[in-house]
């Protein structure tokens, strides 16, 4: 039985053998001849580096060799780029100082240094013509392309570890021009950025976005809803700042007042809620503001006396579902 096994197997091996050249035909790179393609491949492409590793080696101040530590650097993966895939051919920086005035820089600079960097449209052509659709669909005329931000300004191709690709190190790399919302991030309520808990790219795209301020969807409040499903209803009750922008009464980096909000009841309501909530008479002044959204009664032409919606949790002492409730005693009225 076992030599009728290991002749069976001989035999698949055979056909298989045989048969690979039509099937790579078809399919690109079948298992067999992939491995010896990507063999040549990648010889090829560490010939092509040793043009350039020869002189860019270990003693560089900027790590060079480090980059065969990144995705980058696989060789064994024919879709890697080499060195000149994205610094160019580089043929007058390979010759030498010919003109006596010291050696030409290469095609594409990406860090200030011996030679200026190019362009930042220069720099983010190069990454594009590998790193195209998807994500980066909406780069063109967005606000960081709009503001000569390149690629390599926000990412690290050399070093192994890419912070922007840790939602725990991503912050840092935002906040060296964001300076505002590193501090909303300092304040007592905050989403659990600092924590690694959430990331900038978690509500916006840096690439670029249909969204205002380059959200990931198209509204603030549809962002919002990704995490704070439970507010999204339908209610039978709709609070309309919340259907129109969550915005309306949070600041999403941070605030001095929990949760998020952008200041205290009753004076945030009262943004909205204001004009013709108060009364002369104490009973159906509290009545109206029940209704209304009453913050003062006047008892009589002198005495003025506090609501109860300056007492305890201000408004929320009767409107308690401020997102929108289902209750058909009345608007956000109970739990």
């Amino acid at each position: 039985m076992k030599t009728i096994y290991k002749l069976l197997a001989a035999c698949a091996l055979a056909v298989g053998l045989f048969a690979a050249p039509a099937w790579a035909q078809d399919n690109k790179l079948p298992e067999i001849a992939a491995g010896a393609t990507k063999s040549a491949l990648a010889q090829d492409a560490l010939k092509k580096d040793a043009v350039c590793t020869k002189c860019h080696d270990e003693s560089e101040t900027a790590p060079i060799l480090s980059l065969y530590q990144t995705k980058h650097g696989v060789r064994g993966d024919p879709r890697t780029p080499t060195c000149q895939s994205c610094h160019g051919a580089s043929a007058d920086h390979l010759k030498g100082d010919t003109t006596g005035k010291g050696r030409l820089a290469p095609d594409h600079v990406f860090k200030k240094g011996v030679y200026a960097a190019s362009g930042d449209k220069d720099r983010a052509d190069q990454c594009l013509s590998c790193h195209k659709g998807g994500k980066r669909n909406n780069w063109d005329g967005a606000q960081h392309q709009n503001s000569g931000v390149a690629c390599n300004d926000c990412h690290v191709v050399h070093r192994p570890k890419d912070k922007l690709q840790d939602k725990k190190t991503q912050a840092e790399v935002c906040y060296s021009c964001h300076k505002d919302q590193r501090a909303d991030g300092k304040k007592l309520s905050h989403h659990p950025i600092a924590e690694g808990k959430v990331g900038c790219s978690d509500c916006h795209n840096p690439h670029g976005s249909t969204g205002p301020k380059m959200l990931k969807k198209n509204t603030v409040t549809e962002t919002c809803y990704q995490c704070h499903a439970e507010k999204r209803g339908p209610f039978l009750w709709e609070h309309q700042p919340v259907t129109e922008d969550c915005a309306n009464c949070h600041t999403p980096h941070g605030s001095n007042i929990t949760p998020l909000l952008k200041s205290r009841a009753p004076f945030l309501c009262e943004e909205c809620h204001n004009g013709p909530h108060q009364s002369t008479n104490p009973v159906a002044g509290n009545a109206a503001g029940i209704q209304g959204g009453l913050t003062t009664s006047t008892a009589s032409n002198s005495n003025k006396t506090t609501s109860p919606g300056y007492a305890a949790r201000s408004c929320q002492n009767c409107h308690v579902m401020v997102h929108g409730s289902n209750s058909p005693a009345g608007a956000f009225l109970h739990r």
